[in-house]
């Protein structure tokens, strides 16, 4: 069933760099199935009058008037999309508007403009999204506790509607991307994703993307700042936000894109996303663009030793400043579970070949501007880093034997990737 919930258009605001407020951008409006968008007329005069302004995505959505067309393929522009919230987001806004049987809900009942307004204000990214074109209004939540955000989650699950305050809890993490049950929390002057576990989850997966994390880091990767902490009883992993920076009181944002947007697709048409266009556009647009091409070529390479077969385009960014392009630290490196030992990667590896092995990036190093010297010399500091700090780092995140032995050769350094 539908419900009648219909926003017929909503007014982006962005905040410049280095700023702490947001200014009104421009508008986006629902037409028949897409969503247009325009900029505002005093948002151009700020070119006009010398005051800053940046085009929220260039050659998306270039600072000319009226309303832009839309990129071939898509329904609404991706540096938008990469602002609203995913599965799990919408699942929290439906039990909030809904009230029912969350789990059972088709995402589909409510439309991309009510997700966009409905969700939390503190969204990853300098964007947010309002009713009004005059009146910045956040919406936000109250600092609540690890043990009501953890309540919250499992009563998500169940589908069973939430009490004011554990709305406002997890609601405030409803605009950040990902299936999986997380909230957003400030901490001593720092902000963070929390990630809970879920009722699902057959391994420790919180456990398990943290020992992925700081192995990725140990292994000489820019990877986000994480730790494992306990409320309720129960592990949350706590990823400290990279699209933020602490100025005086206040938080200026940081612009960010999403690789799938780079690459001009949508969801839908994600499986066409390759790290060799990738590549390309790294070549072309990025700054530093032969360190940023070795590490994202590294973050492949880590990806394929630890399992973490969720390399999607969405979990790859960059940072936009309004003229360049800037790859973001590594986040989302969690091993999936596998039952045999043959395993693919989410994005295109060389060619259409998206085999989780070593030999697949040996394929494409000449992409990166990689040797084949180069490529092996990244594969063996890899793994002797993963070996050399896995009893370590298990230890520092107190995983269980009977989960060590569950990761070690199976998720990390399977016989299938390295053979």
């Amino acid at each position: 069933m539908m419900i009648s919930s219909h926003d017929k258009e909503a007014y982006v605001w962005i905040w410049l760099p280095d700023e702490t407020e947001p200014v009104v951008a421009g508008k986006l409006e629902a037409d028949n199935g897409n969503i247009l968008f325009n900029y505002g007329k005093s948002y151009l005069e700020r070119i006009r009058d010398k005051k800053p302004a940046i085009a929220i995505y260039e050659p998306e959505l270039p600072l000319k008037a009226g309303v832009l067309p839309l990129p071939e393929g898509l329904s609404m522009p991706g540096c938008i999309r990469d602002a609203a919230p995913d599965a799990w987001g919408r699942r929290v806004i439906i039990n909030k508007k809904l009230g029912r049987k969350g789990s059972s809900t088709d995402t589909g009942e409510l439309d991309e403009l009510t997700y966009l307004l409905e969700s939390g204000s503190d969204r990853i990214g300098a964007l947010d999204f309002q009713r009004s074109p005059a009146e910045y209004i956040p919406r936000s939540a109250n600092n609540v506790s690890m043990e009501e955000l953890i309540e919250s989650v499992e009563r998500v699950e169940k589908g069973v509607p939430l009490t004011p305050e554990l709305d406002q809890a997890l609601f405030h993490g409803s605009s950040i991307g990902g299936a999986r049950p997380k909230a957003l929390i400030q901490d001593q002057g720092r902000k963070f994703v929390a990630k809970f576990s879920s009722s699902t989850d057959l391994y420790s997966v919180v456990k398990a993307e943290f020992v992925a994390m700081r192995l990725a880091a140990l292994s000489g990767l820019n990877v986000a700042p994480v730790k494992l902490i306990k409320a309720a009883n129960k592990d949350v992993l706590l990823i400290e936000r990279f699209d933020r920076t602490k100025k005086d009181q206040d938080w200026s944002r940081k612009a960010m894109v999403s690789a799938l947007t780079l690459l001009g697709l949508d969801d839908m048409m994600a499986r066409y996303a390759s790290y060799e266009t990738f590549a390309e556009i790294i070549r072309h647009r990025f700054t530093d663009p032969k360190a940023t091409l070795e590490e994202v070529f590294s973050r492949l390479v880590f990806n394929i030793l630890c399992g973490n077969t969720d390399d999607h385009a969405r979990n790859h960014a960059a940072f936009w400043n309004g003229k360049e392009l800037t790859l973001t630290p590594a986040y989302d490196i969690c091993p999936q579970g596998r039952t045999g030992n043959e395993a693919s990667q989410a994005m295109l590896i060389s060619g259409n070949n998206n085999l989780s092995q070593l030999k697949s990036c040996l394929d494409t190093a000449h992409n990166f501007l990689l040797s084949e010297v180069q490529a092996r010399a990244i594969f063996e500091k890899m793994i002797s880093a993963i070996k050399h700090h896995w009893d370590d780092v298990c230890e520092e995140a107190e995983l269980s034997e009977v989960d060590k032995k569950l990761l070690w050769r199976r998720q990390f350094l399977n016989s299938f990737s390295t053979e």
